[in-house]
């Protein structure tokens, strides 16, 4: 500003509140670029954990498959904890069935399982998150539930109501989760 020129407290004021608007515009069209980059990591992610345990899946029921003849027979082949891997990049979830017990899962979702056995009735991803040891941020809430959803669908646990999740009725047992 010039030594002789006078400005105005209110053109001052509305000149540093223009600014204050444009940069407000900046970061909000920069925060909707960033939520678009976001949610498609969050896609590549999850296309890449689910491709990761298909293959995980199909590897452990061909090497299943290969060691008792019973199940090309149509038996359904034992799998005990320590066949199923159990390593940094592997996370499978099988199929719950008939004999399959509560250790073969990953560790953290055995951890689930059995903070849902222990529950006296229906149990959000929210109220697991700190039982696990996670800060109870959205995206941990979220993962948690990603994690919630993947166990229903492989018929470890129900979801009778949306977001309440309970052990599954012909799953791992209710009355003895943790026995095996």
């Amino acid at each position: 500003m010039e030594v002789g020129a006078m400005v105005s407290l209110p053109e001052e004021l509305q000149a540093r509140e223009d600014a204050a608007r444009r940069r407000v515009e900046e970061l909000q069209a920069e925060s909707a670029e960033l939520a678009l980059r976001l949610e498609k990591a969050r896609g590549d992610l999850s296309r890449l954990e689910i491709t990761r345990e298909t293959v995980a899946q199909v590897l452990t029921e061909l090497s299943a498959a290969e060691a008792e003849p019973d199940a090309a027979a149509g038996g359904v082949p034992e799998i005990d904890a320590s066949s199923v891997p159990h390593g940094v990049g592997v996370m499978m979830v099988p199929p719950w069935r008939e004999g399959l017990v509560v250790a073969v899962l990953p560790d953290i979702y055995r951890d689930i399982v059995e903070i849902i056995a222990d529950a006296p009735g229906p149990v959000q991803a929210k109220q697991i998150v700190p039982r696990i040891g996670l800060p109870t941020t959205t995206g941990k809430i979220e993962g948690t539930r990603g994690k919630l959803k993947r166990l229903v669908e492989r018929g470890w646990l129900d979801e009778d109501t949306p977001g309440h999740f309970t052990l599954a009725r012909q799953g791992p047992g209710r009355d003895r989760p943790n026995s095996q």
